[in-house]
């Protein structure tokens, strides 16, 4: 099965795609490594992996175009946290990462006037 082109994508997709290729620019900027992106399981996804130092950071991005829906922080309900934190407990026995210091951030993208603005929420916990 192949990736769907940006054509065929629904717009919340499109949408969600440039909050995460923003995300991942930020990161870096502030001289994260990021490591994967999309890491998927039958639980979900995590969508950023990145290390920071020695400490690997899990990184849920959520990204807007206005407030009807809330802002990106209030997306991060009890039960997303939960699922997050699963997914986190599986990426590290799958990788054997155990070792390291683990923290779960949250990036928020606001597109305004088509310009990403970038909030950076480290350690996030509801």
């Amino acid at each position: 099965m192949t990736e769907p082109t940006t054509r065929t994508m629904p717009a919340t997709a499109l949408l969600g795609r440039r909050g995460e290729d923003a995300a991942t620019s930020y990161l870096r900027s502030v001289g994260m490594s990021v490591l994967t992106r999309n890491w998927r399981r039958r639980l979900g996804e995590i969508d950023i992996i990145a290390r920071e130092g020695v400490t690997l950071v899990m990184v849920e991005v959520k990204t807007r175009t206005g407030t009807r829906h809330g802002s990106p922080a209030e997306a991060i309900t009890p039960a997303k946290l939960a699922r997050l934190q699963a997914l986190t407990n599986q990426y590290l026995a799958e990788n054997h990462d155990r070792e390291r210091g683990v923290r779960l951030d949250l990036v928020g993208v606001r597109i305004v006037a088509g310009e990403p603005h970038i909030n950076h929420v480290r350690g996030i916990s509801c």
